[in-house]
């Protein structure tokens, strides 16, 4: 087992000696993804602090993202008639040059810069928002509220930034989540939105992710175990969201960014 040297295409092999609780820890975090796609969106940057912390940090996003994609299928088959397209659409094509210069920023940097970088980029998002909604951006307006100019370099500037964040370390969630916060969306536009967006920006990382050596035969492997625990998380989503208010969707979603971005800078 010393071909570590070798790079990123061997990180992969530490994944056949995860012991019996850092699989128990994987798979609640597998859990959690389903969870945060079908409630509280945000809650799986706690997943990703979990998969970084019991993987190498590069290796983690790899084995992540089809757990994620398991995800983004049960979200997108939930809230399907909710989505607001127009939104998606002004989205894309930013998204796409997030996802380019996220994947020239992994050949570059090793597990510390990552780590640390999708660290920072979530608190940031988190203080923007808390900050906004102090300086009285009033949320509940309707999704249209995202047209014009300010409206355009808005999306531009959050796609980017998603794009990038996903890349590198699938965190695009919270980004994603601030920018549809900040659009006004309510809780089921915003969940049926935010379920076809990630599905298919994640789909579309799979090619550049291999070509990175991010995923392989090992991490399909360990992915095929950990998707089983997505579904019940997914479940129990599905319940929660009618019972949670908006506001408390609202705090949850920032929490939950906070809690993710301590843990990566504090390793």
């Amino acid at each position: 087992m010393h071909g570590h040297s070798i790079g990123a295409r061997m990180d992969t092999m530490t994944l056949w000696h995860l012991t019996g609780w850092e699989f128990a820890a994987l798979a609640f975090a597998a859990l959690l993804v389903g969870f945060s796609k079908t409630a509280v969106s945000g809650a799986n940057t706690v997943s990703l602090a979990i998969f970084a912390a019991v993987l190498p940090a590069r290796a983690s996003t790899g084995v992540l993202l089809p757990v994620l994609i398991a995800g983004d299928v049960l979200a997108v088959l939930t809230y399907r008639r909710h989505a607001h397209w127009p939104t998606l659409w002004r989205l894309f094509p930013a998204v796409a040059a997030g996802v380019v210069v996220g994947t020239l920023f992994l050949v570059w940097a090793d597990d510390e810069v990552v780590r640390t970088s999708i660290g920072a980029i979530l608190l940031l998002m988190a203080g923007v928002t808390v900050w906004r909604r102090r300086t009285g951006e009033a949320p509940g307006e309707e999704p249209d509220s995202v047209t014009g100019r300010a409206g355009r370099i808005k999306a531009r500037s959050y796609g980017v930034l998603g794009g990038f964040t996903t890349m590198v370390a699938n965190a695009g969630g919270p980004v994603m989540s601030m920018y549809l916060l900040s659009a006004g969306f309510r809780k089921l536009g915003f969940l049926g939105t935010s379920a076809f967006f990630f599905l298919i920006v994640n789909v579309s990382k799979v090619p550049f992710s291999a070509g990175l050596g991010l995923i392989d035969g090992r991490s399909l492997l360990l992915d095929a175990a950990l998707v089983v625990f997505v579904v019940p998380g997914a479940l129990i989503g599905k319940w929660a969201v009618n019972r949670i208010n908006q506001r408390l969707f609202e705090q949850l979603v920032i929490a939950a960014t906070v809690v993710g971005g301590v843990q990566l800078l504090l390793r």
